[in-house]
């Protein structure tokens, strides 16, 4: 990638004018927000993780607007940016908002128009503090931060564009990424995260070594590249084979529940227990502080971005601006200040939502800190790997800490605390995708201040529907704990442990010495030289993530050593267009199982619905028991090999 942004050219020049923000575009945007949008909601609820829509929506733009009638690549562009608003905002929802549930008088709160509220003024925070940083993190840091999501996704339009041999490259890793996890995660022929857990009583107990290996991650894994792969998967390594069997040991001759667990003993856990009772909180710590010192890191670009855009405004209102170029307009920063105030203020106005004028302004100060983080980090790791719900714990920790040195403790409080986190949390998630689509944007040579605008449309398209599916799946499914009426209902993990957070720290009985671990960990790391908000990211997340995350950097690493050319692979080579692929194949494949899923054609003897999903899955991987976890780590290697074999062509070979 070009280290050097002032030489760097766009695939479209900045001089040349192309159609971009049309209707058919801006319609078809919204159409596919409003699809993934609800499809997020329901694997959030599900499994607690969602998956970036960016690179499926460019996919399926080119194929519409081909099958349908010819469009630029800017306005393919247009319909990704738009789009992909309607996942990283129902995933800010999904984790926070059900928590509501949980709470005492919560459900008065979870209404569709609280949630509808929500969802608008957090989207569109994360969009309006997202602008004035993107000259900074995606211009003047091009070459720094890859942003491997967004890129790959310019790699997808370009390849569109260009067709040929290119556009082959991006359709052969859709393709075997669909097949592959056709037959692992729809027809379950073997199992999508083999484990290998060691004893109680052996040398390292509790200790788990496991991955889940589908082909997107792989691919982000290839994209992000091995030095920063490589940091994730050692916070993974310290959490999993360290931490968990540390506190196994310790824990075993304990007769009593070590806090903040109050009824099981630790001898009595599982590593995934002893992880979501003791090392999220200490992740959750080493999140805080890396979000610390990246924002200290940050502040000199923050700050140099806004005196830009001061200068800018005094030039525009003395007569003495330069005619800006097309790829370098933004909403101006007056737009952003009054739009931010304005938003402020309707926290505080509309009624029958739970805010006021103290956590309004917690919302924009948390805010503004999250979003930069966040943006920063996907420039790092990926959209898919944000993790904004430790951004969010974070976030209710000081809201919480705030609201007790002023004396609201009692439970009337907590759907404000929470309140706060959830828009700060729906702020951050889009602000993350926001980033993403302005660095496709930036290589493709889009307009800015088009896709911000597009980003607000697609706010809005998805803040319709997130709520009438939220509300469809609670009255259905059910969400939360099992009842008679549901016996099987969404678990919604995310939501459920930030309710458990703001319940502890009301109540004053948070884990602090678990917190602060955390941080200190995250300190050494820093003092190492080592940048500690990958390797807190890597030691909050489950090490199943990061685990093939790693893989698909050191497949990046074996090529770039059989090519010779460590670094100097092109936006559109080989294995970053493969990898491309298998990230849009996954993705695609993930929102059409969570339809199947979601889709049910009857109801079993227990009264619990029967999914389509149910009666195509064979269940074979489950029932072969180890056997299933050697064939997946087969099937993992033969995909990496085929990665490698495509990312090893020759760049003009593929031209």
């Amino acid at each position: 990638m070009e280290t050097n942004n002032k030489s760097f050219k766009p695939y479209i020049s900045a001089k040349e004018i192309i159609p971009e923000f049309t209707p058919k575009a801006i319609i078809l945007g919204a159409l596919f927000g409003i699809i993934f949008g609800a499809a997020t909601v329901y694997l959030g609820l599900k499994v607690g993780l969602t998956v970036s829509a960016s690179i499926p929506i460019a996919v399926l733009a080119i194929s519409v607007f081909k099958r349908f009638g010819k469009a630029t690549i800017l306005e393919s562009n247009i319909v990704q940016t738009i789009g992909s608003a309607g996942e990283s905002v129902a995933a800010g929802v999904v984790f926070t908002i059900p928590a509501l549930l949980f709470m005492a008088g919560g459900r008065d709160y979870f209404q569709y128009f609280q949630i509808f509220v929500l969802a608008l003024i957090g989207g569109s925070l994360g969009v309006l503090f997202m602008i004035p940083l993107r000259r900074s993190l995606i211009v003047k840091e091009h070459g720094n931060l890859p942003y491997p999501e967004g890129t790959a996704c310019a790699d997808v339009l370009v390849a569109g564009e260009k067709g040929g041999n290119l556009a082959r490259m991006v359709y052969y890793g859709l393709g075997i990424a669909f097949l592959y996890k056709l037959l692992m995660s729809i027809i379950g022929l073997w199992k999508d995260v083999p484990t290998i857990v060691f004893g109680k009583n052996s040398a390292l107990p509790n200790g788990t070594i496991n991955g889940e290996i589908t082909p997107e991650l792989l691919g982000v894994g290839y994209i992000i590249g091995p030095r920063i792969s490589g940091v994730m998967v050692a916070g993974g390594v310290l959490s999993w084979l360290a931490l968990i069997p540390l506190i196994t040991i310790i824990g075993s001759g304990l007769t009593t529940p070590l806090a903040p667990e109050a009824t099981k003993l630790i001898t009595d856990m599982s590593p995934g227990e002893i992880w979501n009772r003791y090392i999220r909180y200490i992740g959750a710590g080493a999140v805080t502080f890396g979000g610390i010192m990246t924002l200290i890191k940050t502040l000199p670009t923050i700050i140099g971005a806004f005196r830009d855009s001061f200068e800018d405004l005094r030039k525009t209102r003395a007569g003495e601006q330069d005619e800006q170029l097309r790829t370098e307009k933004d909403i101006p920063l007056v737009y952003v200040l009054i739009g931010s105030l304005v938003l402020m203020v309707v926290m505080v106005a509309l009624p029958n939502v739970p805010t006021n004028i103290f956590s309004a302004l917690l919302i924009v100060i948390f805010g503004f800190f999250f979003v930069t983080v966040s943006s920063r980090i996907v420039g790092l790791i990926g959209t898919s790997s944000n993790p904004v719900s430790g951004m969010t714990i974070a976030t209710l920790m000081a809201t919480s800490l705030l609201f007790l040195g002023i004396g609201w403790s009692g439970e009337a409080y907590q759907p404000i605390a929470l309140v706060v986190g959830s828009i700060v949390c729906i702020a951050a998630a889009n602000a993350g995708a926001t980033s993403q689509d302005l660095k496709t944007g930036f290589l493709v040579g889009g307009t800015p201040i088009k896709q911000q605008i597009g980003e607000f449309i697609g706010v809005i398209a998805s803040a319709i529907v997130i709520g009438l599916t939220l509300l469809l799946l609670e009255s259905t499914l059910g969400i939360g704990e099992a009842t008679l009426e549901h016996p099987t209902p969404l678990p919604a993990p995310q939501a459920t442990l930030m309710a458990t957070v703001i319940k502890g720290l009301l109540s004053q009985n948070l884990p602090w010495g678990l917190v602060i671990a955390g941080m200190a960990l995250a300190g050494v790391i820093e003092l190492c030289g080592v940048s500690s908000l990958a390797f807190a990211v890597g030691a909050y997340l489950p090490l199943s993530t990061t685990t093939p995350i790693f893989v698909g950097g050191m497949i990046k690493w074996l090529v770039d050593r059989k090519n010779k050319s460590a670094s100097e692979e092109s936006e559109i080579g080989p294995g970053a267009l493969f990898s491309s692929g298998l990230i849009a194949g996954g993705a695609i494949t993930g929102i059409i199982i969570a339809v199947l899923l979601g889709t049910t054609i009857g109801k079993a003897a227990d009264g619990s619905p029967i999914s389509v999903m149910s009666k195509i899955n064979t269940g074979l991987a489950e029932k072969m028991g180890a056997v299933g976890d050697i064939s997946g780590l087969i099937a993992f290697a033969v995909l990496g090999f085929i990665l490698w074999r495509f990312a090893s062509r020759r760049s003009d070979s593929i031209a």
